[in-house]
């Protein structure tokens, strides 16, 4: 299998003030291209620190990281910057998008930063919003839309780049169970489509949409289980 992330004895740790937090303790880790994965943990596992290292939004203490055949775990803030917008599309429970910009506006914004021609920008992020559903959306502001439509637009947001994974920090926690459902089941379609899934969640029934769930506790892999079809 073509592995896309490799992970060997990473270790990140915290020093607010005189104290030492460990938040990962050598973990090492394979995911290959077009697997869809869940990350579960309590409180304080590490999760959160390893989906921020894994969308390198910050940098190990120690280890080496493996992105798509580059390793990441040593550059800079500019070159971080440059791999999240070119591998990585972000998926956050808030939706983080900007309240000003239109649906269609808040899906080019990867694009603006990647410097593609405007017409083009127009185009990707148009069908980006038509394949999940939000053709008729496109010129609403956020503030006009639904809980489970402003998860959609970051979705054609996330997607809109062709980037080699899709990172997705509890991305059900502010929605009802029924539009959860919809929205897991546009990360299905996404991922039949070929993309490579990363998604954190404490809820068990959004993990069961996952082929792989890896539990952490106290900063190391608990259990790494291949469930096969998801739900």
């Amino acid at each position: 299998m073509n592995t896309i992330i490799h992970l060997k004895s990473i270790v990140k740790n915290y020093y607010p003030g005189a104290e030492i937090v460990r938040a990962l303790r050598s973990v090492s880790l394979e995911i290959f291209r077009n697997e869809f994965v869940a990350i579960m943990g309590p409180s304080g596992s590490g999760k959160s620190t390893l989906m921020n290292l894994i969308g390198c939004l910050d940098t190990p203490t120690s280890g080496t990281y493996v992105l798509n055949s580059k390793d990441v775990s040593k550059l800079n803030d500019n070159q971080l910057a440059e791999i999240r917008n070119k591998e990585i599309g972000f998926v956050f429970q808030t939706f983080n998008l900007l309240p000003r910009y239109s649906a269609l506006e808040n899906v080019m914004l990867p694009l603006v930063y990647a410097g593609i021609p405007r017409h083009e920008r127009l185009e990707k992020a148009q069908l980006a919003l038509g394949s999940v559903g939000l053709s008729d959306r496109m010129t609403h502001k956020p503030n006009e839309l639904s809980g489970g439509q402003r998860q959609r637009v970051s979705l054609a947001r996330a997607v809109v780049n062709h980037p080699s994974i899709i990172l997705a920090d509890e991305p059900t926690g502010n929605l009802d169970s029924k539009t959860s459902t919809d929205i897991m089941s546009v990360f299905q379609e996404i991922h039949e489509s070929g993309n490579t899934i990363i998604l954190v969640t404490h809820e068990e029934h959004i993990a069961r949409y996952a082929h792989r769930v890896i539990k952490l506790l106290d900063g190391r892999i608990e259990s790494d289980q291949n469930r096969g079809q998801s739900v």
